[in-house]
């Protein structure tokens, strides 16, 4: 055999076997395409008013607020998986007096489903939600014993049912016959006070503490909640949150009723205004009022906060 041949044999065997490690490397590149979607949203919005020598009067104020709503969803055929954080905190500064709290919200929700077929708008579902604040709230002007605290509330929803999802439709609705509800109060003051509805200290006669109140309480209920966000004019959108509880053993048809509606008037792809009102009524949360300087605990008052904001927004 000559030299010649000898080469035209080893070109053929390379050939060969960079065609083998090419086909190799295309069966074992892994699929690129993921099944996690993600959004994130940030803003921040401000408000500002000042008088100099005005004669119809009024006080100097500034106030913010930040936001941030961070969601990821898993899809997969008959799964899904959805995680959603939302996060608030605003301030208001008046002249002569202090910074004040104007909102609060630390929200974790996560669903998971799943569907007979992709036919079905209905997914067999499992729920938690937990809820608590950043910062001690008060009872404003009285700024020397907090009304609440970080997990002083701090709620856990966790329940099985059924979810109702309509991507054309913008809704989607959970039914759950089962669902139990922690209520945490871990500041030992407000625990003893019976705050939020766990079970107060125990005093004698005297005064005397014989038992401390207690940081949590436990229910087991039925809960219903939905979710509606949709474009109802060019560039206004409408969002709509309820959540409805009743505790099977404690007072059964008391319903606690959680509800949040906001328009979003979208000026441009950074800048729009908002408007929107909170509403609560919990039998569990005893309202606090001042009298003659005191801090007083009166019974359960319907809970109602009306917002209305112009701010930047950021989404990626």
């Amino acid at each position: 055999m000559n030299f010649k041949t000898i080469l035209i044999a080893l070109s053929f065997l390379s050939f060969s076997v960079n065609a083998q490690e090419k086909t190799l490397i295309k069966t074992v590149i892994p699929d690129t395409i993921s099944h996690w979607k993600s959004k994130n949203t940030v803003g921040f919005d401000f408000n500002e008013i000042g008088f100099v020598n005005w004669s119809a009067g009024g006080v100097s104020s500034v106030s913010g607020l930040i936001k941030g709503n961070f969601i990821r969803v898993y899809t997969q055929e008959n799964e899904k998986w959805l995680n959603e954080l939302i996060v608030r905190y605003g301030v208001n500064k008046q002249d002569g007096i202090e910074l004040r709290k104007t909102d609060d919200v630390f929200q974790f929700n996560s669903t998971y489903g799943y569907r007979k077929d992709t036919l079905s708008n209905w997914f067999h579902s499992a729920k938690f939600n937990f809820n608590t604040q950043f910062t001690n709230g008060y009872n404003y002007p009285n700024t020397d014993l907090a009304i609440s605290k970080p997990f002083a509330p701090a709620y856990t929803f966790l329940g099985i049912g059924a979810e109702y999802a309509n991507k054309e439709k913008k809704v989607n609705v959970y039914i759950s016959p089962l669902t139990m509800k922690n209520t945490l109060v871990l500041d030992q003051r407000l625990a003893d006070q019976g705050a939020f509805g766990v079970d107060k200290a125990i005093y004698d006669s005297s005064g005397t503490l014989i038992s401390e109140g207690k940081k949590t309480k436990t229910e087991l209920g039925f809960l219903i909640t939905n979710h509606f966000k949709k474009e109802i004019f060019k560039n206004i959108f409408f969002e709509n949150r309820l959540s409805l509880y009743s505790d099977y053993i404690n007072k059964f048809g008391n319903i606690d009723v959680d509800w949040q509606t906001q328009f979003d008037l979208i000026v441009n792809q950074y800048v729009r205004a908002n408007i929107g009102f909170h509403l609560i009524y919990d039998d569990d949360i005893k309202a606090k009022e001042q009298v003659n300087g005191a801090q007083v605990i009166v019974g359960p008052k319907l809970q109602l906060k009306q917002m209305i904001g112009v701010g930047l927004v950021y989404n990626f």
